[in-house]
């Protein structure tokens, strides 16, 4: 071999070795510290370094940018596991603020859906200025007029006149009402654009109530105008302070459901629920006045610290849904107006983050065996399996303290299966004498009636002991 041939093949076998090592560095970085890499090929991203335990739970971002807007890239939000949840409940957090989003991509929504939205919208209100839209989409004016903007390109909307400082009226043509009517004829709502599921899901995991310990301050405070004894406030603490099922059993009348229904104020503090959610492009309802009271917006920190909120968000009480006699089987479902096209959330779903109070079970008109069916992996796992219009399956957290309260005794109700996940079964007891005295002497004051000692033996001599 010459020694021309044998230099070139040298240079041959380097130029190999470099590229095997940059393949291998390349392989090993998509395989081991590049976490979106391996979320997108099915993996499950194994980090350089052991991570602290108290690691909170983060999230990925997609690498893909918007060239154009040079917005930052979105978030791509995976599932949370237990021990990730664990480990951010151990670390100080701030409170969940929904912020106002700056692009569509940063809110979740693609142009076609807030398209639609925009169409209808004039479709069903005439001439709209654009800010109008904007309110009425609970969108930032500066995303809906671009969109817009690009709407008149498409000459699917004209100018119809001016409407105030770099605003106008905007009026559909022909065919932007051609377009309209075929998106109405889908599904009919106009109102505030949906949160994303994943953003959802993210935000029940920030405002969790598991995770939530009250103090014995916070159960005072939210059972201050019941008369409790010592025994029965004490298990109630403990309950309240593990976050799970409870069970509440005993005579009528004895303030089982006056008890169910204060166990959320222990837990003090607002949350923030969307208006409504996309699931698979279906619009879903979640907000409902009818279960939740919307709170004011908190005041800002200072005055140069106001960070604009999400719009499409709703500061509320954290909820407490008690339903009785009336919850059925499709109460627990997604259900869908066939006419209009949208959905509205099941009651567990409404009351995540809260407490949902089953009252006088075993009286429904679901048996409980149907019932237990239905609950029996929410109540283990932590979230649901819901069915959309178009016939999709979609995971959704199971995120709430169940109540139920009864006057049969619990195990006369269900198996031992279902009991062994609602770990606190309180018998709530008749009130002895003295209990009955303050019990009373607290409702004359709050009615003004003058009460006498004499009264007062007279009613438990003849009507409370026989």
């Amino acid at each position: 071999m010459t020694s021309e041939s044998q230099t070139a093949t040298s240079e041959e076998n380097a130029l190999r070795a470099q590229l095997a090592e940059l393949m291998r560095t390349a392989t090993a970085a998509r395989s081991g510290d590049d976490a979106y890499w391996a979320i997108a090929n099915g993996k499950s991203a194994q980090p350089s370094a052991p991570a602290a335990p108290a690691a909170a739970p983060t999230a990925v971002a997609d690498p893909t940018t918007n060239w154009e807007t040079e917005t930052e890239p979105r978030t791509v939000h995976r599932r949370f596991r237990d021990d990730e949840l664990a480990a951010a409940a151990a670390q100080p957090t701030a409170p969940f603020v929904p912020a106002e989003p700056t692009s569509l991509r940063a809110a979740g929504l693609t142009e076609s859906e807030v398209e639609a939205l925009i169409l209808k919208c004039l479709l069903n209100c005439g001439d709209v200025a654009g800010r109008a839209i904007a309110e009425q989409l609970h969108l930032p004016f500066r995303i809906v007029q671009q969109l817009l903007a690009q709407l008149k390109l498409e000459r699917l909307v004209v100018y119809r006149g001016d409407a105030g400082l770099n605003d106008y009226q905007y009026q559909l043509t022909d065919a932007g009402a051609d377009r309209a009517k075929r998106f109405a004829q889908h599904c009919t709502y106009f109102g505030a654009a949906p949160v994303a599921l994943e953003d959802y899901i993210q935000s029940v995991h920030a405002q969790t109530l598991t995770v939530k310990k009250p103090s014995r301050s916070d159960l005072e405070r939210a059972f201050t105008d019941l008369v409790l004894s010592t025994d029965m406030f004490s298990q109630l603490g403990q309950a309240l302070h593990a976050g799970k099922g409870l069970f509440l059993y005993g005579s009528p009348g004895n303030g089982k459901t006056a008890i169910a229904q204060r166990v959320t104020a222990a837990y003090g503090e607002m949350i923030w629920i969307p208006r409504c959610i996309s699931v698979h492009g279906e619009i879903v309802r979640l907000f409902d006045p009818t279960c939740h009271q919307e709170a004011p917006p908190p005041s800002p920190p200072g005055i140069f610290q106001n960070v604009p909120v999400d719009q499409r968000w709703v500061r509320i009480r954290r909820p407490t849904i008690v339903v009785g006699g009336e919850l059925t089987m499709e109460s627990l479902e997604i259900k869908t107006n066939r006419q209009t096209g949208i959905g509205e959330a099941p009651l567990q779903m409404k009351s995540n983050c809260g407490t949902l109070v089953i009252d006088d079970f075993g009286r429904q008109r679901i048996s409980t065996d149907e019932l237990l069916n239905r609950w029996i992996v929410p109540l283990e796992t932590g979230y649901d399996f819901l069915s959309v219009a178009s016939g999709r399956k979609v995971q959704v957290p199971f995120d709430q303290l169940i109540v139920f309260s009864t006057n049969l005794e619990p195990a006369d109700l269900v198996d031992e299966a279902f009991l062994r996940r609602i770990p606190y079964k309180l018998e709530v007891l008749d009130p002895s004498e003295a209990q009955f005295r303050a019990i009373f002497m607290s409702l004359s004051a709050k009615m003004k009636l003058a009460c006498s000692g004499e009264v007062i033996d007279y009613l438990i001599e003849k009507h409370y002991k026989g």
